[in-house]
C-alpha cells in the first residue's frame, strides 16, 4: 500500500483491532488508533509495533458519543494531515435475554457498535468527500447474521452495519469513496476466551472447520478491501466464520 495513506481504527488496541492495525502498519500505513479508557493497553500495542519499527498514534474516546468521535477525527487531521481509510472496529457486548435486558442494556451496545460507527463516519466523510477518496470498513459478526440467544442487542447493532454499509455505499458510490463489511464468525480473542469452555465446545462443533478464526485472518480481509486493487468492491459484506453459514 502507499505509505502515504493514513488510517484511523476504532476499538483499536486488543483483538481484531490491533491486528488489523499491525497489519497495516506492516504495509507502511501510517495508523491512528482509537480507544475508549484502556490506556495500558494501548501503549502495550504502541509499544510492540515501535519494537518492530513502526510507529502509531493513539487517540482516546468514545465513539457512542459523538462530540468524542469529531475530536479524534481533528486529532488525527492535526497529526496526520489526512485520512485514507476509516476502520469502524470498536464493540461492546452486554449479553442478557430479551426478558432481563434493561432498556439501558439495549441503547449501551446499539449506542457503541452501530450508532458509533455511524458518528465516526459522519465526522470523516467530508472530508474523504472533499479528497475524492477513502475507504470505509465496518466490523460486523456472525451473530448479526444468525442471531444468538442472550445478544439481541449484540445481534440487531451487528446487523444494522449491514444497512448502514449498503447505504452508505449507494451515497458514496460516485464520490470516490468504498464502504464495505467484513463480519467475522469466532475469533480466538479475548472476548471469545470469556466464553464458558461448554457453550465454546458446542460453538466450535457447529463451525465446519472446527476451530476458533485468528485474528490475523480478519485483518487480511480489510487490509483487501482497503487496497487499490479493490477499488471496484463496494456494498459487500465479507462472512469470515469458518462455514457456519453453509
Amino acid at each position: 500500500m502507499d505509505e502515504h495513506r493514513v488510517a484511523l481504527v476504532t476499538g483499536g488496541t486488543r483483538g481484531i483491532g490491533a491486528a488489523i492495525i499491525e497489519a497495516l502498519a506492516g504495509d507502511g500505513v501510517r495508523v491512528a488508533a482509537g480507544y475508549s479508557s484502556n490506556r495500558e493497553a494501548a501503549d502495550d500495542m504502541a509499544s510492540r509495533l515501535a519494537a518492530k519499527g513502526h510507529a502509531v498514534s493513539l487517540h482516546q474516546g468514545n465513539v457512542g458519543r459523538p462530540e468524542d468521535c469529531e475530536r479524534v477525527v481533528g486529532e488525527v487531521l492535526g497529526e496526520h494531515d489526512h485520512i485514507d481509510y476509516l476502520i469502524n472496529n470498536a464493540g461492546i457486548t452486554v449479553d442478557k435475554t430479551v426478558r432481563n435486558m434493561t432498556v439501558e442494556d439495549w441503547h449501551a451496545v446499539l449506542r457503541v457498535n452501530l450508532s458509533g460507527a455511524f458518528y465516526m463516519t459522519k465526522a470523516v466523510l467530508e472530508h474523504m468527500i472533499g479528497r475524492d477518496f477513502g475507504r470505509i470498513v465496518n466490523i460486523s459478526s456472525v451473530i448479526g447474521e444468525t442471531g444468538s440467544i442472550g445478544q439481541a442487542n449484540y445481534a440487531a447493532s451487528k446487523s444494522g452495519l449491514f444497512g448502514l454499509t449498503k447505504s452508505l455505499a449507494l451515497e458514496t458510490a460516485r464520490k470516490g469513496i468504498t464502504v464495505n463489511c467484513v463480519a467475522p464468525g469466532f475469533i480466538d480473542t479475548e472476548m471469545v476466551a470469556a466464553v464458558p469452555k461448554e457453550a465454546l465446545e458446542r460453538v466450535l462443533a457447529n463451525i465446519p472447520m472446527r476451530r476458533l478464526g485468528r485474528p490475523e485472518e480478519i485483518a487480511h480481509a480489510v487490509r483487501f478491501l482497503l487496497h487499490d486493487d479493490s477499488a471496484y468492491i463496494t456494498g459487500s459484506v465479507i462472512s469470515i466464520n469458518g462455514g457456519m453459514e453453509m
